[in-house]
């Protein structure tokens, strides 16, 4: 069968998969909950893409087809908080007024597809072109390609000039790309919010601070004022939105917590008194220490501008630091990786890296990925433990991921949602 047709045929296995058939998944070793012992030799019966219950040991129900995993442990599909399906890492900036949209989308359902055949079954992606990401959620939900489910932000909230506007070009090439997504005041701020939903938004992202690899120069602080952050998450929340802030610097990272956003993403120079506001209100941390990896392959080699080069050396130099206060400061940790600046495909190399330089331990980091990041996203009622009732996404591995947490990067079965992901 030529290329073009497995990948229709691919697509199509996946698309009718979740259909009302019976499936028996028998593990060797079941994790239904990151938080809780794991299960001996067990079977998880899915029906309609849905777990309906544990049986003990390996059991054939009538009429289920069954998946043989009995040499491998089973668990929840893994969550990544932050991810950017619709690029790839080390494209280059002026590449933005070249490629379209459209073939953002089709980049995206590449990604898609190898960030579930790494094990993630559910992403928040935290800034797209105009309604890529969308388009793409979409496309997933009803089953035409491949992926794991998507919490979409689309464009990020940014101040003119600031981390995520448009930067580096000539006054008529800015115009031509301006995304209408900046704000300057309270009003205009809490509109963009509003458009934001209108245009299909699950989740409004704002950049609190500068950023590393836009072209403007403005360092790595706050961008936004108090009163703009806080219109927007009045707003957001009214709304049924959540809010994830882009933060770097202190005092940025502070002033977001409080004025209530959801989660703090990167978080590098989280000092003593913003994880104070932090733990007070209750603000998640997404680490997203895999982006430190993707921008130490990439500096010294022509890909980076000299004005992102120069802020990410000091970036590079706090790797980790800002997750190992957090963590002993008792603040909450939701796995995250900002795939997109590292390759696709990379996610759960995370884990190992939240142990080594977060200090925290393996079961913890599970925990983040699963649970914990389920309950960031707001979609603890579908998916995060395997659960009757739940949406039936499960990984299968070697190993015990609840100590070792590289055996996360080793995925030899996927199901998203009901259906199997294609593995190669």
């Amino acid at each position: 069968m030529k290329p073009n047709l497995l990948a229709a045929a691919a697509a199509l296995a996946f698309a009718t998969a979740a259909a009302a058939e019976t499936v028996a998944i028998q593990a060797g070793r079941l994790i239904t909950d990151a938080a809780k012992p794991a299960r001996g030799a067990s079977t998880l019966v899915v029906e309609a893409g849905r777990v309906v219950r544990v049986e003990e040991g390996f059991t054939s129900p009538a009429g289920a087809r069954v998946v043989d995993l009995r040499s491998k442990t089973v668990l929840p599909g893994l969550i990544d908080a932050h991810v950017h399906l619709t690029g790839d890492p080390g494209t280059p900036f002026w590449r933005e007024p070249i490629d379209t949209d459209e073939l953002s989308t089709i980049v995206g359902v590449k990604n898609a597809l190898i960030t579930a055949r790494a094990g993630f079954t559910t992403v928040r992606d935290l800034g797209s072109a105009q309604f890529t990401a969308f388009a793409l959620r979409d496309a997933i939900n009803k089953g035409l390609v491949p992926g794991p489910r998507i919490v979409a932000a689309g464009q990020a909230i940014s101040i003119i000039g600031g981390h995520g506007d448009v930067s580096g070009y000539r006054e008529g090439v800015l115009k031509a790309l301006d995304g209408h997504n900046t704000c300057t005041g309270a009003t205009e701020c809490a509109a963009r919010v509003r458009q934001m939903s209108r245009y299909g938004a699950d989740v409004i992202k704002i950049t609190a601070t500068g950023g590393v690899l836009s072209q403007q120069g403005r360092g790595l602080e706050a961008h936004f004022t108090i009163d703009e952050m806080t219109s927007i998450t009045r707003t957001a929340h009214t709304l049924g939105l959540k809010v994830a802030a882009h933060a770097h610097g202190a005092r940025g990272i502070e002033d977001a917590s409080a004025s209530d956003v959801d989660s703090i993403d990167h978080g590098t120079w989280a000092d003593a008194a913003a994880m104070k506001v932090m733990k007070a209100k209750g603000t998640w941390m997404v680490p997203t220490l895999m982006a430190i990896v993707g921008l130490k392959d990439r500096m010294g080699k022509g890909i980076y501008s000299a004005t992102v080069e120069a802020k990410a050396r000091p970036t590079i130099a706090a790797h980790g630091k800002a997750l190992k206060a957090a963590h002993a400061a008792g603040i909450r940790i939701a796995f995250g990786t900002d795939t997109g600046v590292s390759e696709h495909g990379r996610n759960a190399e995370e884990a190992q890296l939240m142990v080594d330089l977060g200090g925290m331990t393996p079961r913890e980091v599970l925990v983040s990925a699963t649970t914990g990041a389920a309950e960031l996203l707001g979609v603890s009622a579908d998916t995060g433990t395997l659960d009757a009732g739940k949406a039936a996404d499960l990984i299968a591995v070697d190993g015990d991921p609840l100590t070792d947490a590289r055996t996360l990067t080793k995925v030899s079965y996927v199901m998203a949602a009901g259906r199997e992901v294609p593995m190669r």
